[in-house]
Parts: structure tokens; C-alpha cells; sequence
């Protein structure tokens, strides 16, 4: 009986501490999350700020049979002659909108998996091994790009086309769905899913690595702003490069209703790039831009998180 009436306090005591840790881990958690979607909100709107001007030479040449050169930077110049100076920022309040989300959801979505993989593998708190964080982030772009796809089809549309045809945003989402249906919104995805596996899965992964090469040799817990846009930069590269071909695919497709190529599959518009503009010069078009622009916005993007992330946690603590 004196154990009976000894043992029920304490049980309960305990039940009581492991309710209120549930509790405290739970708002932890919470705050983990909206602190990865805020700054990756914050990282992906800066990034893609930075270097619209030359994304918007890009596209326009991805979705053009020209020949790309170096030449193409004079886009720039006569755009900014012809339309004026915000000119060369069109599309970017389209880019803004799909940016922030996607960013916020594809850096939160990269935490989580982080966490679940580590936990799964039993590397909780530490370093996932590589396939893991290549997994991670493939996982990451995936979601974020499956969430986001309809606003990405509508700035390439308003970056290929002149101010009077659509008029912002929600223009081009209502002449889509009127003239040519709303299952247009969502023509190019699986291009996009198919690149954004490489591209997402293989920036994470180089990021990641050497952030953790960095640790194991210089001794120091964190790196210093420049290193982290080197590492970013090296991400960019890499991933962009292994993507590339699809990206274009996936903008033929999404502006096909505006710049009169007929709407075609995967294969096929693949097959029409390389009969009528060859292999290298088709698929890979405008990739000595992407190697300026990328590394630039993924340096930027992955720095402004890990920073943000950073200066977050001090605040909370």
C-alpha cells in the first residue's frame, strides 16, 4: 500500500514532465519551421532580384531559335534604351511571387527532410552521409516545384512578351484560362520535376559538403560570409549544368502559346531543338549566362539563409 500511494505522485510527476516536454519540443519545432520559410522566403527574393535582368536575357533566348553569343548581353542594353531602366526588371513582380514561396518552401522542405532522414539513418544532429543529402535535397525541389509550378509558366510568359499583352500577373492567368484552358498552367511540369531533381538534389548536396569538408579541415564550426557564397556559387554551377537541357525544354513549353511553337510533349520538343538548332548550340543555349547569373543567386540565396537561420536562433535565444 506505501508503494501504491508513493509510486502515483510520482508517476504522475512524470507523466506531467514528459506533457510539458512534448510541449516545449513541439513550439520548438513550430518555431524551426516558420524561421526556415521566413529566411528562405527572404534568401529567395534577394537572389533572384539580383540577377533578373540577366534571367530575363536568358529566357528570352531559350525560347528563341537565335543563336546565342555573347552578342546576347546587348539585349540588355537596347532593352534598357528601348523600355527604360525598370524594363529590365519585367516579370520580376511574377518571379517575386513564385520566387518567395518556392524558396521559403523548398528550404523549409530541406530542414524537414534533413531532420527525417537523419533520424531514419541515425544521424540525428549531424552530418547526413552523401546519398542521404542528395536525397534531401532532390526531395526538397520537388516539393517546392510541384507547389509553385503555375506562377513559374507565368513569368516566363510575361519575361518573353511586350507590356501590352499581359498587363501583371493575374492578366496572364486569365487570358490562359480563357484562350487556351487552365490545364495549360501546368504544361512543362514534368520538365521542370525531371530538372529540378538534378539541380535541387545536386546544389544541397555540394553546398552541404563543403560546409562540412570546411569544418573537418579548418577546425571552425562556421564559415565566413564570403566562403559560404564561394560554396553557394560552386552549388550553383554544378547544379545548373546538370539541368540545363530540361530547363530549356521547359520553357519552350511554357511559352509555346505566345511565341508560336506548336505545343508538344517532352520528346518531341526535344527532338525539334536538336533537328533545327543542333545538340550543344539547342540544349545547352544561354549556358555561359547561367554560369554568370547562377552562381551568383544560389551564393546569394544560400548565404542569406544560413545567416538569417543564424541571427534568428541568437534572437530566440
Amino acid at each position: 500500500m506505501g508503494n501504491g500511494v508513493k509510486e502515483g505522485p510520482v508517476r504522475l510527476h512524470e507523466d506531467a514532465e514528459a506533457v510539458l516536454s512534448s510541449s516545449v519540443s513541439s513550439k520548438r519545432d513550430h518555431r524551426q519551421v516558420l524561421s526556415s520559410l521566413l529566411s528562405g522566403a527572404l534568401a529567395g527574393a534577394l537572389a533572384k532580384t539580383a540577377v533578373a535582368p540577366l534571367d530575363r536575357t536568358k529566357i528570352i533566348f531559350q525560347v528563341s531559335s537565335k543563336r546565342f553569343s555573347a552578342k546576347a548581353f546587348r539585349v540588355l542594353y537596347y532593352t534598357y534604351l528601348n523600355e527604360g531602366f525598370l524594363s529590365l526588371w519585367r516579370g520580376n513582380s511574377a518571379t517575386m511571387v513564385r520566387v518567395v514561396p518556392y524558396a521559403a518552401i523548398q528550404f523549409s522542405a530541406h530542414e524537414e527532410y534533413k531532420r527525417i532522414l537523419g533520424s531514419y539513418y541515425g544521424f540525428r544532429g549531424e552530418a547526413l552521409p552523401p546519398w542521404p543529402r542528395l536525397f534531401a535535397g532532390a526531395l526538397a525541389g520537388t516539393t517546392a516545384a510541384s507547389l509553385t509550378y503555375p506562377l513559374d509558366l507565368v513569368r516566363a510568359r510575361m519575361a518573353v512578351t511586350p507590356k501590352e499583352m499581359y498587363s501583371n500577373i493575374f492578366h496572364v492567368f486569365i487570358r490562359i484560362s480563357r484562350e487556351e484552358g487552365l490545364k495549360t498552367l501546368y504544361h512543362g511540369f514534368m520538365p521542370t520535376v525531371l530538372g529540378v531533381i538534378p539541380y535541387a538534389g545536386l546544389s544541397f548536396f555540394t553546398y552541404e559538403t563543403l560546409k562540412s569538408l570546411h569544418r573537418e579541415y579548418s577546425g571552425r564550426r562556421q564559415p565566413y560570409p564570403f566562403e559560404r557564397m564561394i560554396f553557394g556559387a560552386c552549388a550553383g554551377l554544378i547544379g545548373q549544368s546538370a539541368s540545363y537541357p530540361l530547363d530549356v525544354v521547359r520553357r519552350r513549353m511554357q511559352t509555346a502559346g505566345v511565341t508560336g511553337y506548336p505545343r508538344a510533349s517532352i520528346a518531341r520538343t526535344l527532338r525539334t531543338i536538336v533537328r533545327e538548332e543542333g545538340a550543344v548550340r539547342g540544349l545547352y543555349k544561354g549556358l555561359s549566362m547561367n554560369w554568370v547569373k547562377g552562381p551568383i543567386a544560389v551564393g546569394i540565396s544560400f548565404t542569406t539563409f544560413d545567416l538569417m537561420q543564424i541571427l534568428l536562433r541568437h534572437l530566440q535565444s
